[in-house]
């Protein structure tokens, strides 16, 4: 006969599994030198709601730059709305974040709306701050995690301007005013957690460039003395931090639980060769078990190819046969030793005659030529932006990466007092 211990503890049962979706920086409706990214983005919207089936995802967070600019076009703001529908669908909650790029107020205008389809809006940094402390729920309604749902956050929403201050004490103040705002916020999810008395993870988000971020030429700095670059031991002990802004997917720091996504779609041609993907994060209890890259189909093709002349008639035939049929290239050729030729876009384009490319930006290598501002003969001013402009000017100078970091900086700190001067 079995004999039964009646002072036994019971087993304690196992921890629960909550599984999220990070994502960030999709920039719905951007312009890619005058080339549309709405099928793009459709594609990608269409692929990420199988996924969040497939995976039986409990939560997805977009880390910030939902849309490209604060007044996006009508088919964006479309494509918006139908993947929350879609995603509603799926029995997934939804939290959309604020990035730099977004519009706060175009954002915020809609958030009483979604959240009747379970979707929870943060455009911009709240005045309360608990309205920032989010619980994200398991598909049958149960905590599941807390979440400190921290958007971009604008220096004037944390700090009162300052006359006299150098930039070095502002971008310091903007640390410590950005430091405090993410632990008063994990204070606030510590004591959420505590309240509903389960073992959940708290979860944190940020749209910022963080120390040791490696980004791309589509990342603008973030604007007005922003700070230039957060350090990540001042984060607050998050068992997980979703980040947005840089669009190259990485762990910062070596810190595995400190994660940018990057954009969906190659946003530039320096991102063409990056393999794009959302991460899956899953939790047991409080502690963070894994974290699953899901590898993002290439919907366009982007490439930029660099050469002489003679090269690129040789290279161009050969990157084009590897296109799939009915599939054409949006292509960038970097022109090295024939720099000094005139017609060079007809050469270009009589290279690409037959192929299934579309050369989109024709640039020259100017390495050891004198300095100046060298643009496409079919480029005007109104299609660049001072850094643009600023950048092309740098690169023509032969100049170490410390001196160019600094110059990078005091073109930045003129950019921010002309904005907060508008």
């Amino acid at each position: 006969m079995e004999t039964l211990h009646l002072f036994d503890a019971p087993a304690s049962p196992p921890a629960r599994r909550f599984r999220l979706l990070h994502t960030s920086d999709w920039h719905l409706g951007q312009h890619f030198m005058g080339r549309t990214r709405q099928a793009e983005h459709q594609a990608f919207c269409a692929w990420l709601v199988a996924q969040v089936r497939l995976h039986a995802v409990d939560a997805v967070v977009i880390a910030g730059d939902v849309f490209d600019t604060g007044t996006p076009p009508s088919y964006a703001r479309e494509q918006y709305n139908d993947f929350v529908l879609a995603l509603r669908d799926t029995g997934a909650r939804l939290v959309v974040l604020g990035g730099n790029h977004d519009s706060a107020a175009m954002l915020g205008e809609s958030r009483g709306l979604l959240a009747a389809l379970d979707a929870q809006v943060i455009p911009a940094s709240a005045e309360d701050a608990s309205d920032q402390v989010v619980v994200l729920r398991h598909r049958d309604g149960k905590p599941g995690a807390v979440l400190c749902a921290i958007p971009y956050l604008r220096p004037r929403d944390l700090l009162r301007s300052e006359g006299g201050q150098s930039a070095q004490e502002k971008q310091r103040s903007l640390q410590q005013a950005i430091q405090a705002h993410y632990a008063t916020v994990y204070e606030l999810a510590e004591a959420r957690r505590q309240t509903l008395r389960a073992d959940l993870p708290i979860i944190a988000t940020g749209h910022l460039t963080t120390v040791g971020a490696s980004a791309s030429e589509s990342v603008r700095e973030i604007y007005v003395g922003a700070l230039e670059a957060f350090p990540t031991n001042a984060f607050p002990p998050a068992d997980y931090i979703a980040l947005g802004h840089i669009h190259r997917p990485q762990a910062v720091g070596g810190e595995e639980h400190i994660r940018y996504c990057g954009s969906p779609i190659a946003l530039a041609f320096d991102e063409s060769a990056q393999q794009k993907q959302v991460l899956l994060v899953d939790f047991e209890g409080a502690s963070l078990r894994s974290v699953e890259p899901l590898l993002i189909p290439v919907f366009q093709p982007l490439a930029s190819l660099k050469g002489s002349l003679a090269e690129l008639a040789e290279t161009l035939p050969e990157r084009a046969a590897t296109l799939e049929a009915d599939v054409r290239l949006w292509l960038e050729v970097v022109v090295t030793q024939d720099d000094y030729l005139a017609d060079l876009q007809p050469r270009i384009n009589a290279l690409c005659e037959g192929l299934s490319v579309d050369v989109l930006r024709v640039r020259r290598e100017r390495k050891n030529l004198a300095p100046g501002l060298q643009g496409d003969a079919s480029e005007t001013l109104d299609e660049l932006d001072p850094h643009d402009v600023f950048e092309r000017r740098l690169s023509s100078e032969s100049l170490d990466d410390e001196l160019a970091g600094r110059l990078r900086d005091m073109h930045r700190e003129v950019l921010s007092t002309l904005s907060e001067t508008d």
